[in-house]
């Protein structure tokens, strides 16, 4: 499906007016800058950045249930307190359940994922972009390990995903896998950073805290 380059700069352009309507609350606490996100449908999102480099180190969210209390929430970025139990409808396969730890961690240019207690040689390897389906896929050829995982960042702002962005490589039993992000996301990144900046002490409801 051909998507035009008008419809995308609409979709982000949505993406930013909702991150800039939601009710945002702001700690600046242990090196980072935390935000809560509250937004009018009532789910929400909780990021932590870097003061030091503004890079994202995490990003949880959560939605209203069926019965209208909260949902669980969910990592979109960062380390999972479970990931070395996989639960029986997980889409990883591996050897045994102490094998491949999942998680992404992003740089300022590209959206990277890291496949940890992972051995098997470079060309075991086979990681794809399914344009169809949204997603990408780790294959391996000895099918030992199998994930499919999406990017909401550019399902959020309805971007295609273009194999030419995809790469990856295999260094200390790590799969790492990036995925360099389109114009339209940095600038975005880049505006919704200095929104938040402004953030420290200004706005109703902000906190300040620093560490002695």
């Amino acid at each position: 499906m051909v998507v035009s380059r008008n419809f995308c700069i609409m979709a982000v352009q949505c993406w930013s007016d909702i991150l800039k309507t939601s009710k945002k609350t702001a700690l600046i606490c242990d090196g980072k800058r935390k935000i809560h996100y509250l937004f009018t449908d009532g789910s929400e999102m909780a990021e932590e950045y870097d003061m030091n480099t503004d890079a994202l180190v995490s990003r949880r969210l959560r939605s209203k249930n069926n019965l209208g209390g909260q949902g669980q929430w969910r990592t979109e970025v960062g380390e999972t307190s479970h990931n070395a139990m996989p639960s029986v409808d997980s889409d990883t396969i591996s050897e045994n359940s102490s094998n491949p730890l999942f998680a992404r961690k992003d740089t300022k240019s590209s959206f990277r994922w890291r496949v940890r207690n992972i051995s098997y040689p470079m060309d075991t390897y086979n990681v794809s972009v399914e344009t169809a389906e949204r997603c990408c896929i780790i294959r391996t050829t000895n099918k030992k390990y199998y994930k499919k995982f999406s990017i909401p960042d550019l399902d959020r702002c309805q971007l295609p995903l273009e194999s030419s962005a995809l790469s990856y490589t295999h260094a200390n039993n790590t799969l790492i896998i990036s995925y360099k992000k389109p114009k339209e996301i940095l600038a975005l990144e880049q505006e919704l950073m200095r929104e938040l900046r402004k953030l420290k002490g200004t706005n109703d409801g902000d906190v300040d805290c620093k560490t002695q």
